[in-house]
C-alpha cells in the first residue's frame, strides 16, 4: 500500500477528493478514527493489506484484510466489510469515517462490540488500509486513477464491481460475520439453486422465514460436496471448517447440520468458536472428504434433532441459513444447494 500512496500523492487525480494510509494494529479494539469527513451519499474505497495473527505459537491461525477489515461513517452509520483486499461503499450518513478490525461479534448493525475488548490482546500484527474519497462514484474515480497508475490493487477492485455476484431474492449476508462473494445464485433450468465457491473464505447467507417448530416440522434439502475445505474435526477450533444447512430460531439459537470431513454422523457438538459456542450447535448428518457424483437429499426431523443436541425446542424457525468456512485450514470450498423445503403435514414453504 506504500508504493500505491506514493504514486497517487505524486499525481493530480480530477476525481479524488482525499486519500490517506493508516496502519490499523492488531490490538486495538475495534474503531479507528480517520479525520475524514463523509458526506451522505459520498463514495470511498477502502484498499488493504496485511494480516491479523490469532495465535502466538501456531503461524497458519490467522486472518486477512477479507476477514478483519470494517468499516462505519460515525455517528450513526452501518457497518461494512471489504471481501479479499477492497471494498468500495456509499456513506450512508454525514459523520467521519472509522476504520475498525472485526473480531468474534458486532452486537448490532452500528459495530457495538459484543466480544470482550480483552480478546484483541492476543492477537499481533497489523493491517495498512489506504482510504481513497471520490468526487463522484467509486467506479469512475478508479478507472480514471487506473489510466494514470498500473496497480494491481486498482484493477482487482475495478473487477470487482464490474462483475457483482448476484444472490437468489430475499437471501442475505448475516450481518454479524458480513459480506462476502462466496455464493451466487446458479439457477438453471432444472430449478432455482445456490452455489458455493470459497477459498481460504467463509460467509452465512440467510433467509428469514417464519415457520411453528413442532414433533411434525421437517426441513429438506438437497446439496452437493464438489469440494470439502476440512481435513480435521470440525469440533476443534482450529480446524472448524465446513459446509452445512442451518435453522435459526425465535430464542435467538440456531442448529446446523454438517457434512463433516470425518465426524461420525448423528454426532453433535457446540461450536468451539467462543464467541459462537452458547449460540449454535452443530449436528453431523454426513461424512467424509470425498467429492459427491450426483445431488444427495437430506430431510431433518427437526424438533427431534432440537431436543435432542440443544434440549427444549423452541416455538418457531425464523431463518434458514447457508454457512461456509474454509478460513482456519486456509482451504477449498466448492457446493451447491438447491430444494429446501420446510414442512409439518399441514403446510409447505419453499424456502429456495
Amino acid at each position: 500500500m506504500q508504493s500505491l500512496t506514493q504514486s497517487i500523492a505524486a499525481g493530480r487525480h480530477a476525481g479524488l477528493a482525499a486519500q490517506r494510509l493508516f496502519t490499523l494494529p492488531a490490538q486495538r479494539p475495534p474503531w479507528t478514527a480517520t479525520a475524514l469527513p463523509l458526506r451522505r451519499g459520498q463514495a470511498y474505497t477502502l484498499l488493504a493489506s496485511g494480516r491479523i495473527q490469532w495465535s502466538r505459537h501456531d503461524p497458519k491461525l490467522y486472518g486477512g484484510a477479507g476477514f478483519h477489515l470494517w468499516a462505519r461513517v460515525s455517528p450513526g452509520g452501518q457497518v461494512v466489510n471489504v471481501t479479499r483486499d477492497s471494498g468500495s461503499f456509499v456513506a450512508d450518513v454525514d459523520g467521519e469515517l472509522e476504520l475498525g478490525i472485526y473480531l468474534g461479534m458486532w452486537r448490532d448493525r452500528f459495530g457495538t462490540l459484543a466480544t470482550p475488548a480483552a480478546a484483541y490482546a492476543k492477537l499481533h500484527g497489523a493491517l495498512q488500509v489506504l482510504v481513497l474519497v471520490w468526487q463522484s462514484t467509486a467506479q469512475s474515480g478508479l478507472a480514471d486513477l487506473a489510466q494514470q497508475i498500473s496497480d494491481p490493487a486498482l484493477t482487482t477492485e475495478i473487477a470487482r464491481l464490474a462483475q457483482p455476484v448476484a444472490l437468489p431474492a430475499a437471501w442475505h449476508y448475516l450481518f454479524e460475520t458480513g459480506t462476502t462473494d462466496i455464493y451466487r445464485d446458479c439457477s438453471n433450468a432444472a430449478g432455482a439453486r445456490i452455489c458455493l465457491a470459497a477459498d481460504d473464505d467463509q460467509g452465512i447467507l440467510r433467509k428469514a422465514v417464519d415457520f411453528p417448530l413442532t414433533p411434525a416440522t421437517t426441513l429438506a434439502w438437497r446439496w452437493r460436496l464438489d469440494h470439502h475445505p476440512s481435513r480435521q474435526p470440525e469440533n476443534v477450533a482450529t480446524s472448524h471448517d465446513y459446509i452445512s444447512v442451518g435453522a435459526e430460531f425465535d430464542n435467538g439459537r440456531d442448529l446446523t447440520w454438517i457434512w463433516s470431513s470425518c465426524l461420525a454422523p448423528a454426532s453433535w457438538f457446540a461450536c468451539p468458536i467462543k464467541a459462537w459456542s452458547a449460540r449454535e450447535t452443530h449436528y453431523v448428518v454426513r461424512s467424509g472428504r470425498a467429492a459427491a457424483t450426483h445431488w444427495l437429499r437430506e430431510a431433518r426431523a427437526v424438533h427431534a434433532d432440537v431436543a435432542v443436541a440443544m434440549g427444549s425446542p423452541p416455538a418457531r424457525i425464523v431463518g434458514i441459513w447457508l454457512i461456509c468456512v474454509a478460513s482456519f485450514q486456509h482451504g477449498r470450498a466448492r457446493a451447491a444447494f438447491a430444494d429446501i423445503v420446510l414442512g409439518d403435514g399441514k403446510q409447505r414453504l419453499q424456502v429456495l
